[in-house]
Protein backbone atom coordinates (compact mmCIF):
# COMPACT_ATOMS: atom_id res chain seq x y z
CA UNK A 1 0.00 0.00 0.00
CA UNK A 2 1.31 3.45 -0.82
CA UNK A 3 2.21 6.37 1.42
CA UNK A 4 -1.02 8.19 0.53
CA UNK A 5 -3.01 5.51 2.37
CA UNK A 6 -0.79 5.80 5.43
CA UNK A 7 -1.12 9.59 5.39
CA UNK A 8 -4.90 9.41 5.01
CA UNK A 9 -5.37 7.18 8.02
CA UNK A 10 -2.77 9.04 10.07
CA UNK A 11 -5.04 12.10 9.87
CA UNK A 12 -8.49 10.44 9.62
CA UNK A 13 -8.73 7.38 11.85
CA UNK A 14 -11.33 4.72 11.09
CA UNK A 15 -12.89 5.07 14.55
CA UNK A 16 -13.69 8.71 13.77
CA UNK A 17 -15.24 7.84 10.40
CA UNK A 18 -17.51 5.22 11.93
CA UNK A 19 -18.82 7.66 14.54
CA UNK A 20 -19.30 10.92 12.69
CA UNK A 21 -22.00 10.01 10.15
CA UNK A 22 -25.27 8.07 10.42
CA UNK A 23 -24.18 5.55 7.79
CA UNK A 24 -20.84 5.09 9.58
CA UNK A 25 -22.68 4.29 12.79
CA UNK A 26 -24.94 1.87 10.95
CA UNK A 27 -21.89 0.25 9.31
CA UNK A 28 -20.30 -0.30 12.72
CA UNK A 29 -23.43 -1.87 14.21
CA UNK A 30 -23.97 -4.19 11.26
CA UNK A 31 -20.31 -5.21 11.01
CA UNK A 32 -20.38 -6.03 14.70
CA UNK A 33 -23.60 -8.02 14.22
CA UNK A 34 -22.28 -10.02 11.26
CA UNK A 35 -18.94 -10.82 12.87
CA UNK A 36 -20.65 -11.99 16.06
CA UNK A 37 -22.85 -14.24 13.95
CA UNK A 38 -19.99 -16.03 12.20
CA UNK A 39 -16.91 -15.95 14.43
CA UNK A 40 -16.39 -18.98 16.66
CA UNK A 41 -16.47 -18.27 20.39
CA UNK A 42 -13.24 -17.33 22.20
CA UNK A 43 -11.11 -17.59 19.11
CA UNK A 44 -7.75 -16.25 17.92
CA UNK A 45 -8.48 -13.31 15.58
CA UNK A 46 -6.05 -11.51 13.28
CA UNK A 47 -7.33 -8.01 12.50
CA UNK A 48 -5.48 -6.89 9.37
CA UNK A 49 -5.57 -3.14 8.76
CA UNK A 50 -7.37 -2.73 12.06
CA UNK A 51 -6.37 0.88 12.70
CA UNK A 52 -6.55 2.00 16.31
CA UNK A 53 -8.66 -1.04 17.21
CA UNK A 54 -12.25 0.09 16.68
CA UNK A 55 -13.28 -3.54 16.13
CA UNK A 56 -10.44 -5.21 18.03
CA UNK A 57 -11.59 -3.52 21.23
CA UNK A 58 -15.09 -5.04 21.32
CA UNK A 59 -13.86 -8.36 19.96
CA UNK A 60 -11.45 -8.60 22.90
CA UNK A 61 -14.26 -7.71 25.30
CA UNK A 62 -16.25 -10.57 23.74
CA UNK A 63 -13.49 -12.96 24.75
CA UNK A 64 -11.42 -13.24 21.58
CA UNK A 65 -7.63 -13.06 21.59
CA UNK A 66 -7.01 -10.31 19.02
CA UNK A 67 -3.76 -9.51 17.25
CA UNK A 68 -3.92 -6.36 15.12
CA UNK A 69 -1.72 -5.45 12.17
CA UNK A 70 -1.68 -1.99 10.65
CA UNK A 71 0.53 0.16 8.42
CA UNK A 72 0.40 3.24 10.69
CA UNK A 73 2.75 3.02 13.70
CA UNK A 74 0.64 5.44 15.74
CA UNK A 75 -2.40 3.24 15.24
CA UNK A 76 -0.46 0.18 16.35
CA UNK A 77 0.67 1.98 19.50
CA UNK A 78 -2.92 2.95 20.32
CA UNK A 79 -4.30 -0.53 19.64
CA UNK A 80 -1.63 -2.17 21.79
CA UNK A 81 -2.97 -0.25 24.79
CA UNK A 82 -6.37 -1.94 24.53
CA UNK A 83 -7.06 -4.77 26.99
CA UNK A 84 -6.74 -8.18 25.35
CA UNK A 85 -5.23 -6.78 22.12
CA UNK A 86 -1.70 -7.15 20.80
CA UNK A 87 -0.51 -5.20 17.77
CA UNK A 88 2.35 -4.76 15.34
CA UNK A 89 3.18 -2.82 12.19
CA UNK A 90 2.69 -4.83 9.03
CA UNK A 91 1.25 -5.09 5.53
CA UNK A 92 -1.67 -7.21 4.28
CA UNK A 93 0.51 -8.33 1.35
CA UNK A 94 3.14 -9.90 3.59
CA UNK A 95 1.69 -10.69 7.00
CA UNK A 96 4.40 -10.92 9.68
CA UNK A 97 2.82 -13.95 11.38
CA UNK A 98 3.32 -17.72 10.98
CA UNK A 99 1.19 -20.14 9.00
CA UNK A 100 -2.07 -21.52 10.38
CA UNK A 101 -2.01 -19.49 13.58
CA UNK A 102 -5.51 -17.98 13.63
CA UNK A 103 -9.12 -19.10 13.69
CA UNK A 104 -10.34 -15.92 11.99
CA UNK A 105 -8.82 -13.19 9.82
CA UNK A 106 -10.48 -9.82 9.32
CA UNK A 107 -9.76 -7.81 6.16
CA UNK A 108 -12.12 -4.94 6.87
CA UNK A 109 -10.14 -2.33 4.95
CA UNK A 110 -7.18 -3.63 2.96
CA UNK A 111 -8.95 -4.98 -0.14
CA UNK A 112 -10.41 -1.72 -1.39
CA UNK A 113 -7.08 0.06 -0.96
CA UNK A 114 -5.42 -2.54 -3.18
CA UNK A 115 -6.35 -1.22 -6.60
CA UNK A 116 -4.55 -3.98 -8.54
CA UNK A 117 -6.37 -7.30 -8.75
CA UNK A 118 -3.10 -9.18 -8.23
CA UNK A 119 -2.51 -7.40 -4.93
CA UNK A 120 -6.00 -8.22 -3.68
CA UNK A 121 -5.39 -11.86 -4.62
CA UNK A 122 -2.11 -11.78 -2.71
CA UNK A 123 -3.74 -10.31 0.41
CA UNK A 124 -6.43 -12.99 0.33
CA UNK A 125 -3.79 -15.67 -0.16
CA UNK A 126 -1.94 -14.34 2.87
CA UNK A 127 -5.16 -14.47 4.90
CA UNK A 128 -5.65 -18.09 3.87
CA UNK A 129 -2.04 -18.93 4.72
CA UNK A 130 -2.37 -17.76 8.33
CA UNK A 131 -5.77 -19.37 8.93
CA UNK A 132 -6.18 -22.77 10.52
CA UNK A 133 -8.18 -25.32 8.49
CA UNK A 134 -11.85 -24.38 8.70
CA UNK A 135 -11.01 -20.86 9.85
CA UNK A 136 -13.15 -17.87 8.91
CA UNK A 137 -12.18 -14.89 6.77
CA UNK A 138 -14.25 -11.70 6.77
CA UNK A 139 -13.31 -9.48 3.83
CA UNK A 140 -14.93 -6.09 3.27
CA UNK A 141 -15.45 -4.20 0.04
CA UNK A 142 -16.97 -0.85 -0.90
CA UNK A 143 -19.94 -1.07 -3.24
CA UNK A 144 -19.54 0.40 -6.73
CA UNK A 145 -22.90 2.10 -6.24
CA UNK A 146 -21.94 4.05 -3.12
CA UNK A 147 -21.39 7.43 -4.75
CA UNK A 148 -24.43 7.10 -7.03
CA UNK A 149 -26.68 6.52 -4.03
CA UNK A 150 -24.96 9.11 -1.82
CA UNK A 151 -24.97 11.95 -4.33
CA UNK A 152 -28.40 11.03 -5.67
CA UNK A 153 -29.82 11.23 -2.14
CA UNK A 154 -28.07 14.41 -0.99
CA UNK A 155 -28.76 16.40 -4.18
CA UNK A 156 -25.17 16.75 -5.41
CA UNK A 157 -25.32 14.43 -8.43
CA UNK A 158 -25.09 16.67 -11.50
CA UNK A 159 -23.78 16.52 -15.06
CA UNK A 160 -20.24 17.33 -13.90
CA UNK A 161 -20.17 14.42 -11.47
CA UNK A 162 -21.91 11.89 -13.69
CA UNK A 163 -18.80 10.75 -15.64
CA UNK A 164 -16.94 9.82 -12.46
CA UNK A 165 -19.96 8.02 -10.99
CA UNK A 166 -20.54 6.14 -14.24
CA UNK A 167 -16.86 5.17 -14.40
CA UNK A 168 -16.72 3.63 -10.94
CA UNK A 169 -19.90 1.65 -11.58
CA UNK A 170 -18.48 0.33 -14.85
CA UNK A 171 -14.89 -0.37 -13.77
CA UNK A 172 -14.60 -0.30 -9.98
CA UNK A 173 -11.91 2.39 -10.21
CA UNK A 174 -12.82 5.15 -7.77
CA UNK A 175 -11.10 8.51 -8.37
CA UNK A 176 -11.92 10.29 -5.11
CA UNK A 177 -14.93 12.25 -6.41
CA UNK A 178 -16.85 12.13 -3.12
CA UNK A 179 -13.82 12.25 -0.83
CA UNK A 180 -11.57 9.43 0.43
CA UNK A 181 -8.53 8.14 -1.46
CA UNK A 182 -8.52 6.45 -4.88
CA UNK A 183 -9.62 2.87 -4.26
CA UNK A 184 -11.19 -0.18 -5.86
CA UNK A 185 -14.93 -0.62 -5.39
CA UNK A 186 -16.55 -4.04 -5.77
CA UNK A 187 -19.79 -5.60 -6.83
CA UNK A 188 -20.98 -8.47 -4.66
CA UNK A 189 -20.29 -10.96 -7.46
CA UNK A 190 -16.78 -9.64 -7.98
CA UNK A 191 -15.95 -9.81 -4.27
CA UNK A 192 -17.36 -13.32 -4.04
CA UNK A 193 -15.30 -14.39 -7.03
CA UNK A 194 -12.05 -12.95 -5.67
CA UNK A 195 -12.48 -14.69 -2.31
CA UNK A 196 -13.41 -17.98 -3.98
CA UNK A 197 -10.42 -17.75 -6.33
CA UNK A 198 -8.12 -17.45 -3.31
CA UNK A 199 -9.12 -20.97 -2.29
CA UNK A 200 -11.87 -20.23 0.21
CA UNK A 201 -15.10 -22.22 0.33
CA UNK A 202 -18.68 -21.48 1.40
CA UNK A 203 -18.34 -17.85 0.28
CA UNK A 204 -21.31 -15.62 1.07
CA UNK A 205 -21.47 -11.86 0.52
CA UNK A 206 -23.63 -9.70 2.75
CA UNK A 207 -24.82 -6.15 2.30
CA UNK A 208 -23.67 -4.39 5.46
CA UNK A 209 -25.83 -1.26 5.76
CA UNK A 210 -28.72 -2.24 3.51
CA UNK A 211 -30.40 0.23 1.15
CA UNK A 212 -31.43 2.92 3.68
CA UNK A 213 -28.01 4.30 4.66
CA UNK A 214 -28.09 7.29 2.30
CA UNK A 215 -31.49 8.33 3.66
CA UNK A 216 -30.05 8.20 7.20
CA UNK A 217 -27.28 10.58 6.16
CA UNK A 218 -29.77 13.03 4.66
CA UNK A 219 -31.87 12.89 7.84
CA UNK A 220 -28.81 13.71 9.95
CA UNK A 221 -27.13 12.46 13.12
CA UNK A 222 -29.87 13.87 15.37
CA UNK A 223 -32.43 11.57 13.70
CA UNK A 224 -30.26 8.45 13.93
CA UNK A 225 -31.65 7.08 17.22
CA UNK A 226 -35.22 7.26 15.92
CA UNK A 227 -34.43 5.65 12.55
CA UNK A 228 -31.66 3.13 13.23
CA UNK A 229 -33.88 0.22 14.30
CA UNK A 230 -35.88 0.34 11.07
CA UNK A 231 -32.64 0.60 9.07
CA UNK A 232 -31.25 -2.46 10.85
CA UNK A 233 -34.40 -4.47 10.17
CA UNK A 234 -34.21 -3.50 6.50
CA UNK A 235 -30.51 -4.40 6.25
CA UNK A 236 -31.11 -7.84 7.73
CA UNK A 237 -34.12 -8.44 5.51
CA UNK A 238 -32.21 -7.96 2.24
CA UNK A 239 -28.61 -8.70 3.30
CA UNK A 240 -28.21 -11.43 0.66
CA UNK A 241 -30.90 -10.37 -1.80
CA UNK A 242 -29.18 -10.30 -5.20
CA UNK A 243 -31.39 -7.42 -6.32
CA UNK A 244 -30.40 -5.18 -3.38
CA UNK A 245 -27.10 -6.36 -1.93
CA UNK A 246 -25.11 -3.81 -3.96
CA UNK A 247 -27.24 -0.98 -2.57
CA UNK A 248 -25.28 -1.24 0.68
CA UNK A 249 -22.36 1.13 0.99
CA UNK A 250 -20.17 -1.78 2.10
CA UNK A 251 -20.11 -5.50 1.37
CA UNK A 252 -18.78 -8.22 3.65
CA UNK A 253 -17.65 -11.60 2.32
CA UNK A 254 -17.63 -14.44 4.86
CA UNK A 255 -15.85 -17.66 3.89
CA UNK A 256 -13.91 -20.63 5.28
CA UNK A 257 -10.38 -21.83 4.62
Amino acid sequence: MNSDVVQHYATDAEAVRLARSPHGRLEFLRTQELLRRFLPASTAVLDVGGGTGVHAEWLARDGHAVHLIDLVPEHVDAAAELPGVTAQVGDALDLPVPDAGYDAVLLLGPLYHLTDHADRARALAEARRVLRPGGVVAAAGISRYLSALETGADGTLDVNLLPSVEAVIATGRYDGHVGFTPTHWHTADELRGEVHSAGFGDVEVYGVEGPTWAALDVAGVEEFPARVHAALHCARLVERDPALVNASAHLLAIARA
